[in-house]
């Protein structure tokens, strides 16, 4: 039998220039706030037409690897906005049918050691934030009580200082909302049970005890999923979002 053979892929030679200049930017050569050339530069420079690099560059903008300064005709480098990087990897999660019960799985890994480490690296500016979520954790209207939950998480990984953490995490908090909003609605007294343990998660990271904050956390992330269970929440369905 004769082998067959796949069609080579050709890419749009914009998008030949977009990876070059990626690859630029990605491994340093062009730094964070760094100009471009002039588009008839880059063209020259790329062997290609203005026309090409113009939306390669505008491909890469919509990417949030450039941005163009007002008042400026060039391009500089820049850095995707968080919350963007998190609404993408959200949504792909979602289109990929990440599960209820694998959300609150994966946050279950990630959340203890978080609050552990909050507790070894707090600051007054820190504590004083955490104290404000906590604060509110009994809102009596459903959407703002579903909000504080993932408020509550943003700021404790915000505490660590950690930025890849943060990363990491954001887009979890993207999707917990309609699963928190049906667990309150469905179980009320879970409010309580959320401010508690907010609190105790609080006071050992006040305290510094590393330890009885990981314990807390733990428990506290490990509750939701029995409030989803007392709800009568099926885990195993593709979780929701209200990203656009």
């Amino acid at each position: 039998m004769v082998a067959r053979f796949a069609k080579i892929k050709v890419e749009p030679a914009y998008r030949k220039a977009a990876t070059a200049l990626t690859a630029r930017i990605t491994d340093g050569s062009l730094g964070f706030g760094e100009r471009l050339p002039s588009e008839t530069e880059l063209a020259l420079q790329l062997g290609v037409h203005r026309s090409t690099v113009r939306e390669a560059l505008r491909e890469l903008e919509s990417s949030g690897l450039l941005r163009r300064e007002r008042g400026s005709k060039l391009m500089m480098v820049s850095r995707p906005d968080p919350q963007q990087v998190a609404t993408g990897v959200s949504r792909a999660l979602v289109l990929h049918h990440a599960t209820v019960g694998e959300v609150w799985e994966t946050l279950a890994i990630i959340e203890p050691p978080v609050a552990e480490i909050a507790a070894q690296r707090r600051d007054a500016d820190g504590l004083v934030a955490l104290a404000a979520v906590v604060a509110v954790a009994e809102d009596p209207q459903i959407p703002r009580a579903a909000a504080q939950v993932a408020d509550f998480l943003r700021v404790l990984v915000r505490v660590t200082g950690n930025s890849v953490l943060s990363l990491t995490q954001e887009p979890l908090l993207h999707l917990v909302d309609s699963s928190m909003r049906r667990m309150i609605e469905a179980v009320p007294q879970s409010r309580s049970r959320i401010a508690v343990a907010q609190r105790r998660i609080l006071s050992a990271i006040e305290s510094g005890d590393a330890a009885a904050a990981r314990s807390w956390c733990d428990k506290h992330i490990r509750d939701y999923r029995r409030g989803f269970e007392i709800a009568g929440m099926d885990l195993s369905l593709p979780i929701h979002s209200d990203i656009e």
